[in-house]
């Protein structure tokens, strides 16, 4: 197939481009920034194409989507600092641009990456799967714009191009800046703090599973598929403490993990202030809370996976332990020792 990755510069996406190229496919990757060599000799049948743009740049998808059979949309504004309007344009925008194209040029289907946050409120999730987006989140613009952008695709799901939605939790693995680079970074300066003492359980995705997973879901998704217009959480289904996760990234990065403790009530306070503050001050580094964050990280958050196992076929293949011990791998070869295996 001829397959076009957005955001294809990403963990996700460059993990997602390897896996296609490794089984055959074209893969065109649409990404905002040169990497080190974008057409780069790689192992396997597969043939690369690189194409660098913005997703809110309507006629450089349109060039970039041609022939395309399936798209996988990836690219996002994510984090928490930023207007509103600076994350819509990417994560709504953007998406409408993409879907599209895809529709122009007669995709048979279109996997839309989204969160699982899209659907939390705030209050503990066991064993649940992927509820309605809230599209009038109210604690940060991230989730709204993109409840609101998964929302939009579905909804454009039809008997000419399928759309699915696929929500990757907690996504981690070697050479990830995002989850396990700032846990380190902050450990690393005496910053790290467990919001609950950490004891919430937590579903987390090894970034080769949620690669994989979305390959699954470019077989699966096609008009009148199973899974077309519905959304899917996926993880590795190996729900752990938060405290047991942070203490191994640690463990695999070789930084003191030596936390502090706050409440969740305090934390939700302290991230409301934070998120009144934070604009005023003009400050564009990542604030160290948000309210967001607090419930995010201070509350349960898993996930039934049977109906992702139904529709997309799809099983994780790296357990959590496996994914740690290639952490922990990497981490060694950064600092120039021999793996452990």
């Amino acid at each position: 197939m001829r397959i076009a990755v957005t955001g294809a510069s990403s963990l996700i996406g460059a993990t997602l481009v390897e896996s296609l190229l490794q089984r055959g496919d074209q893969v065109v990757a649409f990404q905002r920034g040169q990497t080190d060599s974008p057409d780069r000799p790689t192992p396997g049948p597969g043939e690369l194409v690189t194409h660098l743009g913005d997703v809110r740049d309507a006629a450089a998808l349109d060039v970039a989507l041609e022939r395309c059979d399936v798209v996988v949309h990836l690219a996002a504004k994510v984090g928490v600092v930023g207007s509103r309007d600076e994350y819509a344009s990417v994560n709504i925008d953007g998406t409408r641009n993409v879907i599209a194209a895809a529709q122009r040029h007669g995709a048979r289907g279109v996997v839309h990456v989204s969160t699982p946050s899209v659907a939390h409120d705030g209050r503990p999730i066991v064993g649940g799967r992927a509820e309605p987006p809230i599209v009038e989140h109210g604690t940060a613009w991230y989730p709204e714009t993109k409840a609101i952008a998964e929302r939009r695709a579905l909804d454009s799901s039809d008997e000419r191009c399928a759309v699915v939605a696929v929500r990757p939790h907690l996504v981690w693995g070697p050479g990830d800046t995002q989850l396990v680079g700032r846990i380190v970074e902050r450990a690393e300066n005496g910053r790290l703090a467990l919001v609950g003492a950490g004891r919430s359980l937590v579903d987390t995705t090894y970034v080769e599973n949620a690669a994989s997973a979305l390959v699954a879901a470019v077989d699966a998704i096609a008009p009148g598929a199973a899974c077309a217009g519905k959304a899917y959480v996926v993880s590795n289904g190996e729900p752990r403490p938060i405290r047991e996760l942070v203490e191994a990234f640690c463990v695999a990065a070789d930084v003191p993990f030596e936390p502090r403790n706050v409440p969740l009530g305090v934390a939700r306070r302290i991230g409301s202030v934070v998120d009144a503050a934070w604009p005023r001050l003009h400050r564009e580094d990542e604030p160290p809370l948000t309210r967001f964050l607090a419930d995010q990280l201070g509350t349960a958050h898993w996930f039934d996976q049977r109906n992702v196992r139904a529709d997309l076929g799809w099983r994780p293949s790296v357990s959590i332990d496996e994914g740690l011990a290639a952490l922990g791998d990497w981490y060694r070869a950064r600092r120039g020792e021999a793996p452990s295996r």
